[in-house]
């Protein structure tokens, strides 16, 4: 994850062997995995579906951050019918400790990850901290990071409009930035688990391309996710594991453009994207039995989820709904100590409502499409058979013959319209059936010894195969306006159904060639390549290159460098109304040092520093599965620099789950330290008097109701000042000099402001003139409380001082109220009173110093900024009003406060120096 150099998820699978992404942003991007992408791959964190709209478009983002994570792996086979049935292109599985399985080690850890890039001038960072002992153990981690335009090689416009933009040496409109924070906790107990977290995830990203740049379109992705899994492995006979995984996800993004208009700029939302679902799993595992074949091992599960989807403006589709209720099974069956065999099965039942557009056949006006209420159930059963024999040599050959169904998205079914970030007027079918695949995989792999490797071979016969094809047409934000072969700025994409035939294979090695200095020498080499085709021969559209390289690398124990060069082949084998992708030649050079001080004076410390160069040659490189690649030209060379700082001792990687008790040893430390002199761990619980400064911000736009053309718009400020009092209270856990910990507090401070937006009449009602028809917009915010869950870790700068920082998830009930005073078409004025009450979660981070008092009393001063992110206020104007309203608000506060705190149980300070 270190060495990736892109700034999102699925850009870190982009030379993977077998793999790629595709996104119109650098945010954006998602996992192709070869070959299939949106609804083919599912990705999940920590057993539950991300949640998002990235398989919609390729303009949406995944809610993920790489500095959030901890290992990332990819499932096929008969495993991965245990997750869902995507399991043809395969289950992306992201892990992280936000849900701890155990305390770690010595009671407390931390990471700090950050980085800054040159191409870009990004920068990055994020904290990551684990406490815990006994039956209790938390996580909490807070991370951002920003990104101004990147710099490309050479003008990006393969066709660029008249008159041609003009060109600064950077892709125009692709900046970035993003913040998330995330807290956690887990009770432990004897062979389990159970825990619950809560995450927030943001992102403001700009869409590169001619059309977006102009509108400087940039899209504002917010998600809420409440998370909580457990496992429980009990002493029985018969019962090995019971698991549970269970997700609540409140996803939304803004496809927001800027407006240039005589009075000025403003910002106004041309699309809304909202996806709540939720989602449960609750399987049993079985003690492995004696049977005449061999020992049995037993998985049954069972699976469920409701989404839905609600749209706004130029949002592809109308709103809809998809339950989805599945059961499975996975056996595993050892024959002897080399040879095992798998069987996996899924039934389905997925239903899927919505609204239904019967467009003509050519695509094509004057006829208009007609629309109704439509309701679709399926019933896709999957199977899935693997052999898997070990042979001499550390050799592992496999097998695996499956065949998985899956039924059509709710997006394939009901499309009916533009996106207005990606650029594609998209057009479902509702006729959709279930999509099959049948394929056969034979791999070899050797994982240890000096010469390593890993291959895999495949064909799978897709029987109606869905997938997106452009037609050729072209339009603007209706259908009224496509024509065939026209200059719009929407690509008309229609989804249909044909039989196809995916085949290809990957290879991955690396040979220890001989020691060198006091390290180890050695080479290594990757290709991939997919070929798809329709049954008559006709290439699949948005395919990825063949590809191959190679490289050398040097590692000890210290120290590891890396050389690597990857070539992919112009891609000729494009889809009708595509075009040819110019092959090109990416060059890696990867330096990292790390340093471990196992018993340092601090304790268990690991530092590693490291600098990456990417794209070396500076080539120009284009996405060939991605729309609109003739406008976007990926990142030129950039180098990155990161350091990352490692507290506490490792894991083994067996560990055990639960609370186990040989777990919660000290730290071993080189000398005395300079530990307080008083234990802080415990349980506290106190009040705190402050003061708390925010704002609401509004992105307020006036919009003509006949064009949706936006008229006018402005920013304007309310501020929400006030004083506090409030409560707190939390646990700590001591170790050496760190002390770390989890806290909850609520204040109260009843901030409320108001702001106004006022339009001229010559711009909102010009056709009454010379009768002067304003419009005004009155704008108040309330936010009464606030409270938050936050992880904390600091060191004691002296026996009874600690110094802190702290990061973690608020939370409140934001009231936007007002009026909007206008006229309708006919001169009547008319105002309409709004209000909307809107439950918000946010991130948080701050620091503070707190010191011992007289006995078990403590006093504090904080400082904590919350972020509560954006959401719509729009009022339901009457019938007869020319002009609509329109606003996005901001909500973001900052407080100053002290506090007292009783420590419960705490050891008399001069009794624990004694």
């Amino acid at each position: 994850m270190q060495s990736n150099t892109s700034a999102s998820f699925g850009n870190m699978f982009f030379t993977a062997p077998g793999a790629t992404s595709a996104g119109l942003s650098t945010q954006s991007a998602r996992p192709v995995l070869r070959g299939l992408s949106d609804a083919k791959v599912r990705i999940q964190e920590n057993g539950i579906g991300s949640v998002d709209v990235s398989d919609i478009a390729q303009d949406h983002g995944v809610p993920i951050d790489p500095l959030a994570l901890q290992k990332t792996e990819v499932f096929r086979g008969p495993g991965a019918l245990r997750f869902g049935s995507q399991a043809v292109g395969g289950i992306v599985d992201v892990t992280n400790n936000r849900i701890p399985t155990a305390a770690p080690i010595g009671g407390v850890a931390a990471e700090l990850r950050s980085a800054v890039t040159s191409v870009d001038r990004g920068w990055e960072s994020g904290l990551l901290l684990d406490a815990g002992s006994g039956n209790a153990a938390v996580h909490a981690d807070v991370y951002g990071r920003g990104a101004q335009d990147y710099r490309i090689p050479s003008y990006p416009y393969l066709v660029p409009p008249t008159p041609a933009p003009a060109f600064n040496g950077r892709q125009p409109n692709s900046a970035t930035q993003s913040a998330g924070a995330s807290i956690g906790g887990s009770y432990l107990f004897d062979g389990g688990y159970a825990g619950l977290s809560i995450s927030r995830f943001t992102s403001d990203y700009h869409v590169p391309g001619i059309a977006s740049s102009e509108s400087q379109q940039h899209n504002q992705l917010e998600q809420t996710k409440i998370a909580s899994k457990g496992e429980y492995r009990p002493d029985a006979a018969a019962i090995a594991a019971v698991r549970y995984w269970l997700g609540y996800s409140d996803y939304r993004h803004d496809e927001v453009d800027v407006n240039s208009t005589n009075l000025g700029d403003f910002q106004t939302i041309g699309a809304t994207f909202k996806n709540r679902q939720t989602e449960g799993k609750l399987e049993l595992e079985t003690v492995p039995v004696s049977t005449p074949l061999g020992m049995l091992r037993s998985i049954v599960g069972t699976q469920g989820a409701y989404q839905q989807l609600d749209t706004l403006g130029q949002a592809i589709l109308l709103p809809a709904q998809t339950t989805t209720a599945a059961a499975y099974f996975f056996e595993e069956l050892r024959h002897t100590d080399t040879l095992r065999t798998q069987l996996a099965g899924r039934i389905e039942s997925v239903n899927v409502s919505g609204t239904s557009f019967d467009f003509p056949s050519t695509y094509l006006p004057p006829d208009a499409p007609s629309s109704s209420p439509s309701k679709s159930s399926f019933q896709p059963t999957s199977v899935s058979f693997g052999v898997i024999k070990d042979l001499p040599a550390n050799l592992e050959a496999s097998l695996t013959l499956q065949r998985v169904q899956r039924a059509p998205r709710a997006l394939e079914l009901f499309a009916s319209g533009p996106d207005d970030s990606e650029k594609t007027f998209k057009i479902g079918s509702p006729d959709l059936t279930l999509e099959t695949a049948n394929t056969a995989e034979t791999g070899l792999k050797r994982a240890r010894g000096d010469f390593r490797f890993n291959a895999n071979v495949y064909y799978t016969f897709y029987d109606k195969f869905i997938y997106g094809r452009a037609t050729g047409n072209f339009c603007g934000a209706t259908f009224a306006t496509c024509v065939a072969g026209g200059n719009g700025d929407y690509i008309q994409v229609a989804y249909s159904q044909r039989d196809a035939i995916f085949r290809g294979g990957e290879l991955s090695w690396q040979w220890d060639v001989l020691p060198l200095s006091d390290g180890i020498f050695g080479v290594e080499g990757q290709f991939d390549t997919v070929r798809a085709t329709f049954a008559d021969g006709t290439n699949v559209p948005r395919i990825p290159p063949m590809r191959a390289g190679g490289g050398v690398y040097w590692r000890n124990d210290n120290w590891y460098t890396r050389l690597n060069y990857l070539h992919a082949f112009t891609q000729n084998d494009f889809a009708e109304f595509d075009t040819p992708t110019n092959g090109y030649d990416l060059l890696k050079l990867q330096i990292e040092h790390r340093q471990r001080w196992q018993t340092s004076p601090w304790g268990p410390v690991e530092v590693a520093t490291g600098l990456i160069g990417d794209n070396l040659l500076n080539a120009d490189i284009r996405n060939s599965v991605q729309f609109h690649k003739d406008e976007i030209l990926l990142p030129g060379r950039t180098f990155k620099l990161f350091l990352n700082v490692k507290y506490g001792a490792e894991t083994p990687a067996n560990a055990p789950i639960g609370a186990v008790r040989t777990q919660q040893a000290d730290p071993i430390y080189r000398k005395a330290t300079t530990a307080p002199a008083s234990d802080w761990s415990g349980f506290y619980a106190g009040g705190n008097l402050g003061y708390v400064w925010g704002t609401a911000t509004t992105y307020a736009g006036f919009i003509d109701n006949a064009s949706q053309t936006p008229l006018f718009g402005s920013t304007p400020t309310a501020r929400l000042d006030n004083a506090g009092i409030g409560l707190q209270a939390g646990y700590d856990w001591t170790a050496g000099p760190v002390i770390a910990g989890i806290e909850g507090d609520f204040t109260y401070a009843n901030q409320h402001g108001r702001s106004a937006s006022n339009c001229p009449g010559a711009v909102c009602n010009a056709a009454l003139l010379p009768f002067n028809a304003p419009m005004s917009a009155d704008l108040g915010y309330r936010l009464d409380w606030l409270a938050s869950i936050r992880g904390r870790i600091g060191i004691a700068v002296t026996p009874n001082v600690v110094a802190y920082v702290t990061a973690g998830v608020p939370f409140g009930l934001v009231t936007a109220s007002g009026s909007v005073a206008g006229f309708t078409a006919a001169g009547a004025p008319v105002t309409t009173p709004y209000n909307v009450d809107t439950f918000r979660f946010g991130w948080a981070a701050g620091a503070g110093i707190e010191t011992l008092l007289a006995g078990n009393w403590s006093g504090r001063i904080e400082y904590l900024h919350a972020n509560l992110g954006s959401f719509r206020a729009t009022p339901n104007l009457p019938a007869g009003m020319a002009t609509s309203f329109d606003s996005d608000v901001r909500v973001r506060t900052d407080t100053l406060r002290v506090g007292v705190n009783y420590r419960f149980g705490a050891a008399d300070r001069a009794a624990v120096a004694n």
